[in-house]
């Protein structure tokens, strides 16, 4: 469980070890009622600076009654501003969800509960996280500046104490400097089938909210490389 109030200032747990590859789950539920302006992660990252590799998932908190935002990207060698950015279809903060990160060589996969609502795919001649080892951290902050409504709706301390809650952590995964365990097979070459495309389609369908292939004007030199290829 992660706490965050005006004194306290972010809160977040990591793993002990680094990771080259994996599938990585947690169950989460979400802050209740006005969580405007917070942020609540999941995600995988090889450490700060210009270099650094990042595999995102956070929640962007709204005002009750409004829709939790999922915001998911993907770092490689500093390189970012891959979001792809979902309404979630239910309410986050009633009950546990299941979100999971698969990362092979091959593509980065995102799920919710037991569907899959991205896949970012590797190109050989485009940034992709191959080389850095990553360790997985939970986070909870003050985004004010950014999380809701581009920073139009800053967190409102009168509601905290913000709580998410985390359970069930699952890692089947590479730890770095070790050989892979032996059930690496079910996600090292994972990648999506018809029905699992389906999923992804309707998520982009029903619920996207932002696409940095369709934003243009972030671009102004040219959208990059893979989204003419996907």
């Amino acid at each position: 469980m992660l706490n965050l109030d005006r004194s306290s200032g972010p809160a977040g747990f990591n793993s002990k070890e680094q990771f080259l590859y994996g599938e990585f789950s947690i169950e989460m539920k979400l802050i209740r009622g006005n969580s405007a302006g917070t942020v609540s992660c999941f995600y995988l990252s090889s450490g700060d600076g210009d270099g650094h590799d990042e595999i995102d998932m956070e929640f962007m908190g709204n005002y009750s009654g409004q829709p939790v935002v999922l915001n998911t990207n993907v770092w490689a060698n500093g390189d970012g501003k891959k979001e792809h950015q979902f309404d979630l279809w239910f309410d986050p903060s009633a009950d546990y969800h299941t979100y999971t990160i698969i990362w092979n060589p091959d593509n980065i996969l995102f799920k919710v509960d037991n569907m899959f609502i991205r896949s970012f795919k590797r190109y050989a001649d485009l940034p992709y996280p191959t080389s850095k080892p990553m360790t997985l951290h939970a986070t909870l902050w003050d985004g004010s500046y950014w999380a809701t409504e581009k920073g139009k709706v800053p967190i409102d301390w009168n509601n905290a104490p913000f709580v998410v809650s985390y359970r069930s952590f699952y890692a089947e995964a590479c730890v770095s400097g070790c050989s892979c365990h032996a059930g690496s097979d079910g996600w090292m070459h994972r990648q999506l089938d018809g029905a699992e495309w389906g999923t992804v389609k309707w998520a982009e369908r029903k619920f996207m909210r932002y696409n940095y292939c369709q934003d243009g004007w972030r671009f102004p030199q040219g959208l990059p490389g893979e989204c003419s290829r996907n």
